[in-house]
């Protein structure tokens, strides 16, 4: 059994922590927040996972030096757009372990998947990414899960797969670090215009066009930036895309149906009350898109609709009327 430190307390940090300390592993929880931290630790509880009662071997600290010293292997799982600042935090804490990246999506700033950002502010740690189709809601209840545990070291990757892996969580591994980051990143978007749509009262056509079209896109822009073509038909590009563009867990897909309704970004954001990947991720998305000169339809007009103006009832109909081409 392992020593883990997870640093985050959201639903995805806890909901891991939660499956590994059912496999008998120590968990210790860092928490930005003296509230979730006495949550977790005087009631069992976590505030995003109502259902859940957290098992005895979790406790939460607000210490980053608590958390990591003596631990094994330390698990990332907070929003993208603070990464790179709570790393700086802990960095000095960390010796030999490493470091499982369980976030999605990029930096907003600089455009950098996660991976980018461990390689400057941690230069020397061993890395590895946990990804794929896996609801917070559902591994704390050890709904069965396959996901992927990618790393440039197989070696690595193995000995990830190893703590994870039971009867409620089966663990593939790759080598392909930057395909498995983007398929989790870029599926935020069509999973927010699977929400718009619903939104719109579209039909089953509509979600089986917007699904296939949008792997399209997320692979053409995937390759691009390195990652390897038949990772987006896996378990972390078409597995992922289609968990959350289909389940009303998915927070992205709450989000479309909110600017669906006419909702603003402010009013979207205060409703769903978590971070929403995909409004900052559909911007990250537009600009590498038009750097790598990739042809990207569904995210060009979702674009338009955040930040243009652009309704959305007119934004299907432009989709709908561009030039003819083959598949």
């Amino acid at each position: 059994m392992k020593n883990i430190a997870i640093i985050g307390s959201g639903s995805w940090g806890v909901a891991l922590g939660i499956h590994l300390a059912n496999m008998g592993h120590v968990v210790k929880i860092w928490s930005f927040a003296e509230e979730e931290k006495d949550l977790i630790n005087n009631e069992r509880k976590c505030k995003f996972l109502p259902e859940v009662t957290l098992p005895e071997n979790i406790k939460c600290y607000t210490s980053y030096e608590e958390v990591i010293n003596n631990s094994d292997v330390i698990l990332h799982v907070t929003p993208s757009k603070f990464v790179r600042n709570i790393i700086k935090e802990y960095k000095i804490y960390v010796k030999n372990q490493p470091i499982v990246m369980c976030a999605k999506g990029f930096e907003k700033e600089t455009l950098y998947t996660l991976d980018e950002i461990i390689k400057e502010e941690l230069p020397n740690a061993k890395y590895a990414v946990l990804s794929g189709p896996s609801h917070a809601e559902e591994v704390s209840k050890g709904i069965p899960t396959a996901m992927v545990v990618a790393s440039e070291s197989e070696q690595l990757a193995d000995e990830i797969r190893n703590i994870f892996m039971n009867e409620n969580v089966r663990i593939y591994t790759s080598t392909d670090v930057k395909g498995v980051e983007l398929g989790g990143a870029l599926k935020n978007i069509i999973a927010f215009c699977a929400g718009v749509a619903s939104e719109l009262g579209l039909g089953d056509n509509s979600f089986a066009a917007l699904i296939t079209r949008g792997l399209t896109e997320i692979s053409r822009l995937g390759v691009k930036l390195g990652g390897k073509q038949e990772t987006f038909y896996g378990l972390t590009g078409l597995g992922d895309l289609i968990v959350t563009c289909l389940s009303e867990h998915s927070r992205n897909r709450k989000a479309g149906r909110l600017i669906g309704s006419g909702k603003t970004i402010e009013e979207t954001k205060e409703i769903v009350g978590m971070t929403i990947e995909s409004i900052e991720n559909i911007e990250v998305a537009y600009e590498l898109s038009k750097i790598y000169n990739v042809d990207m339809p569904i995210v060009h007009t979702v674009y338009d609709v955040l930040y243009n103006g652009l309704n959305p009832k007119q934004a299907v109909n432009l989709l709908m009327t561009r030039d003819k081409k083959s598949e």
